[in-house]
């Protein structure tokens, strides 16, 4: 058979079961396949009594606009895209599988149970996962020229296994470890994970016995699980019983065991930490950002980005964990930083610091507001729909004056209060804020307010510049049939960049080939150019263990409050053209969305992993939807600025 295309675009679904263009011979074959497969697609898949994968899928949602599949009939190329042979599949009891046939009239199974296959060959499954360390998959395709057959070997990762009796100790679980840097008056938690039924205990230098108590904390579900999955149940938490928690304080660690005891049984373990208390000298860290300038704060180690701070930023260091450093913002308020970041400096200076006299200094593109300090503080800039808060933290106010300068259009009122944490500066504004950037200046923080660009509401884009990108490579996902999400982002990107420019905007890409560009040189490349906006499209697949079938669909990030009005109308105009599920706009901590000089979002538009999506992906008139709808959402974004 030669290449034919699906009606309408739409692959039809029946049973769980592509329904391709066949020759009647071959649909004779696959209809008894079909009651066994609308069994499978009606449940998740789940490991059978004995152990044995057994494959479920839904049907993918559609809309009225999906791209058209063709049929692909040649001979049998079985390859499995994901996961590769040897990977490693960090998922409890379920995950997907893709990859291609290479032939549309191919019936294809997993360890014996079917899998539909698009016409032009792709395949995706949701598969149970075997018990065992070591994951073993057969897949056999066969179409009436031929058959293949193929074997996936894959490994959960390397976890501790508790032997069957006796008492244990698992020695990766024990936290910390490294070298560590912790106050004395300061207690330090010790984590582990052993025996269910097990006494645990720390002993120390000195015979010194520290008893360890259960750990009631609630366990947290796999990051995927809480970023994509739209099933509730699987957010459920529960208090592992394995798990061990004490608490020490002022004492300098060398040598150390871990113990625990199970009846008559007891075993121990190295400690492997070096704890040393940090000294009564105040210790202060200067933040060096190194290229890019910002060094990175989070208020959980290891948890979201929350504070950005110029280099020069200086703060009281209170404690080392490993790679962390531990600063004080303010008294009661902690943050991370990497400890690379943070250069210690030993000063006389106590912490905090006198905020005087602010003054505005209207010019062309912006306003810039100067805050004199008597040392550089942390800070934090929130922003509001028409107002920037400037939190100056374990700061002093003495603000006697507040000049404004010439009169500025921007910049309405400037307010100052003295709070618990420090001084916050509030800056309202007479339009919705478009950017902002703050730096030292000799002691000075720097604000520079972005005056919006002017916007002709019948013709938005004239004058604009856009920074149009192609995210990834390096790095990025791929498709059942081999379509790597670089080549795909790149084919939509240099779509939406004819449409900007032929409305009249003056559009730079971060890349037009397939060179690799490093991730922070693209929002470096905006926010030095002075970019109005910035674009970055984007492709989605998800982690181990997420349900593909229920979970796909159109999506828009963003970061700060200015660009969810674009990311919101970006993802409207994107659901109307590409038809797809609508799974909404998100807030992510994503380094091409958070520049604070121009309004940003990433799109995720199609799902690489989806045969019917990839196809789209493959296809003129699908790119050209996809950049159809970012245009569209960018547009109405303009207009809505110019009406303001």
């Amino acid at each position: 058979m030669g290449r034919e295309s699906v009606n309408a675009g739409l692959a039809q679904l029946s049973a769980g079961v592509y329904l391709a263009p066949m020759n009647p011979r071959h649909l004779a074959r696959l209809a008894s396949l079909l009651a066994l497969s609308s069994a499978c697609a009606a449940s998740p898949a789940r490991p059978t009594s004995a152990g044995v994968p057994v494959v479920a899928e839904a049907a993918v949602e559609q809309g009225p606009k999906a791209a058209a599949i063709d049929s692909v009939i040649g001979p049998l190329d079985l390859i499995v895209r994901h996961p590769a042979a040897g990977a490693v599949v960090d998922a409890p009891d379920s995950s997907f599988m893709f990859g291609s046939t290479g032939s549309g009239d191919a019936v294809l199974t997993i360890n014996g149970a079917p899998v539909r296959v698009a016409p032009n060959g792709a395949w995706l499954a949701w598969v149970a996962l075997p018990r065992d360390s070591v994951m073993r998959f057969e897949l056999v395709a066969s179409t009436p020229r031929e058959t293949r057959r193929t074997e996936l070997l894959a490994r959960r990762p390397a976890r501790y296994q508790p032997p069957a009796s006796g008492a244990w100790i698992d020695p990766g679980s024990i936290e910390p470890r490294g070298q560590v840097t912790w106050p004395r008056d300061e207690f330090i938690p010790v984590t582990v994970r052993a025996h269910p039924d097990a006494q645990v205990r720390l002993r120390l230098p000195g015979n010194l016995l520290v008893p360890m108590a259960r750990d009631t904390r609630l366990d947290e579900p796999a990051w995927g699980i809480r970023a994509f999955d739209s099933d509730t149940q699987n957010l459920r938490r529960g208090i592992p019983p394995d798990r061990y928690i004490a608490l020490l304080r002022g004492r300098a660690v060398d040598s150390a065991q871990v113990e625990a005891i199970v009846g008559a049984d007891t075993v121990r373990t190295p400690w492997p930490v070096r704890i040393a208390l940090l000294d009564s000298t105040p210790a202060f860290a200067e933040m060096d950002g190194g290229e890019d300038g910002i060094t990175i704060g989070r208020a959980a180690r290891g948890g979201t980005y929350h504070w950005f701070w110029a280099t020069g930023t200086r703060a009281r260091l209170t404690g080392l964990l490993g790679d962390d450093a531990r600063v004080q913002v303010a008294p009661g308020i902690e943050a991370w930083v990497p400890a690379a970041d943070a250069r210690p400096l030993y000063a006389a200076s106590p912490p905090g610091a006198v905020a005087g006299s602010v003054a505005l200094t209207p010019m062309a593109d912006r306003a810039r507001l100067r805050i004199p300090l008597s040392q550089p503080v942390p800070y934090e800039i929130i922003e509001r729909e028409r107002s920037l808060e400037v939190l100056l933290y374990g700061a002093t106010g003495d603000v006697n004056w507040i000049r404004y300068g010439a009169g500025d259009t921007l910049v309405t009122r400037i307010a100052w209060s003295q709070e618990p944490e420090g001084v916050r500066l509030v800056v309202d504004l007479a339009d919705p804020v478009w950017g902002f950037r703050a730096g030292w200046d000799r002691g000075d923080l720097l604000l520079d307010i972005r005056r919006p660009p002017p916007i002709n509401a019948g013709k938005p884009f004239d004058g604009r510049l856009i920074v149009v990108d192609a995210g990834h490579p390096p790095l990025g996902a791929s498709g059942p049939t081999g379509l790597t999400e670089a080549e795909a982002n790149l084919g939509v990107a240099l779509e939406l960049q004819r449409m900007l420019e032929g409305a009249g905007a003056r559009v730079v890409m971060t890349r037009t080939d397939a060179t690799p560009v490093a991730l922070g040189a693209r929002p470096r490349l905006a926010d030095s150019l002075g970019a109005d906006l910035l674009l970055s499209i984007h492709n989605n697949a998800l982690p181990d263990g997420v349900n593909p079938f229920p979970n796909n669909g159109t999506s828009v990030y963003y970061n700060h409050p200015r660009s969810i009005p674009l990311a919101a109308a970006v993802q409207r105009a994107l659901v109307r053209r590409l038809g797809l599920r609508d799974l909404g706009i998100g807030r992510g901590d994503l380094a091409l969305v958070r520049p604070t000089w121009m309004p940003a979002v990433l799109t995720e538009g199609l799902f690489m992993t989806v045969p019917e999506q990839e196809a789209m992906l493959r296809s003129e008139e699908g790119r050209r939807r996809y950049a159809q709808g970012v245009f569209e959402g960018t547009r109405e974004f303009l207009r809505g600025r110019a009406r303001d």
